[in-house]
């Protein structure tokens, strides 16, 4: 895949800054689309491009030649009902004007409040949010627009859990963690419940191997495929934290004190702040158990690298700036 070039739309995002690592270091050529500076160096063969994502005109003249787009877009938490569709939409305008794959990291906020544990490519899509809804309205339109014989845009929905690692602004470091440097894990929701995510490096890779497949392989325009990631109850992602925690040097003696959101009055400022309110829409992922089926994955492309959730959550903790002797470091909004 050394001539291959990708287009990775939202690059300094945390997701986006994955696709970039892994596409260059698969041997890709990667246009990496930026609002701003990168937050840190891109690598070798990643190429910024400058051009707002409203620009198609600009965008596909930088990236003439592309055979896949990844959109890594992802607007602020609070914004998403304005922005998303909007973005989603420009992105894939790009992807039709390439001719490129288009290729969106997926959710489980389909599925709704009623989804069944384990989740599969073709499980009824019920969702219960508005942000569900949206979710929901993006994937149908990949789907219409595939059926256009013409101009038709050929995309894939790959979808994974919670998302952790590179970087901050997550469920992850925004709360679990982040008072680590204290001596105090905080979890979400009841300890017994099962829990999807994803580790970001790994996501990403599979979106490089998805993307790597020749075209005569590809056997419908439009695919859902889902990545399996972590699957862990609370009390499996603690005990992980701990291990991870004790190899840097971070546990405390005493051990962990563990402590729960307060979601009533999360709820109860939610009229006030809308970060809130929208947080405690989504509070239903913390007490529904799930988990993803990523058996079409895997039949589409083999087995993927897999790191094991020791290794992720340690270096995660790395990626977030906590080493023994330094405290927690300053966290972005959750988006």
């Amino acid at each position: 895949m050394t001539h291959a070039t990708v287009l990775v739309l939202g690059a300094n995002g945390r997701f986006g800054r994955a696709a970039v690592l892994a596409f260059a270091a698969a041997g890709w050529r990667v246009q990496a689309q930026l609002r701003r500076a990168p937050v840190a160096p891109l690598p070798a063969g990643a190429t910024a491009v400058a051009a707002p994502l409203a620009d198609t005109g600009a965008l596909v003249a930088a990236a003439a030649g592309a055979t896949a787009v990844v959109h890594a877009v992802n607007p602020v938490y609070t914004q998403w009902d304005a922005e998303a569709l909007p973005a989603f939409e420009q992105g894939a305008a790009v992807a039709r004007r390439l001719g490129a794959l288009f290729m969106l990291p997926g959710n489980v906020y389909n599925y709704g409040e009623k989804m069944p544990a384990l989740l599969l490519p073709d499980t009824p899509q019920r969702p219960s949010t508005r942000k569900g809804e949206l979710r929901c309205a993006m994937e149908a339109a990949m789907q219409a627009q595939a059926a256009q014989a013409a101009q038709g845009l050929r995309s894939v929905v790959i979808r994974g859990g919670d998302f952790y690692g590179a970087g901050s602004g997550s469920w992850f470091d925004q709360a679990i963690v982040k008072s680590l440097a204290a001596g105090k894990l905080v979890y979400p929701g009841p300890l017994q419940v099962a829990h999807a995510w994803a580790y970001l490096p790994d996501l990403a890779r599979a979106f490089v191997a998805v993307a790597s497949r020749p075209r005569a392989t590809r056997p419908e325009a439009f695919e859902r495929l889902h990545f399996t990631g972590h699957t862990l109850t609370g009390a499996q992602l603690l005990d992980a934290i701990d291990t991870a925690a004790t190899q840097l040097g971070l546990r405390p003696a005493q051990g962990f004190r563990v402590g729960s959101l307060p979601w009533g009055l999360i709820r109860a400022l939610g009229t006030v702040y809308p970060q809130w309110r929208e947080l405690a829409r989504m509070s239903y992922l913390w007490r529904v158990p799930h988990a993803l089926d990523g058996s079409a994955l895997l039949a589409a492309v083999g087995p993927l690298p897999a790191t094991p959730v020791v290794d992720a959550v340690r270096q995660t903790l790395l990626d977030l700036g906590f080493a023994p002797g330094r405290t927690a470091p300053a966290l972005s909004s959750l988006v």
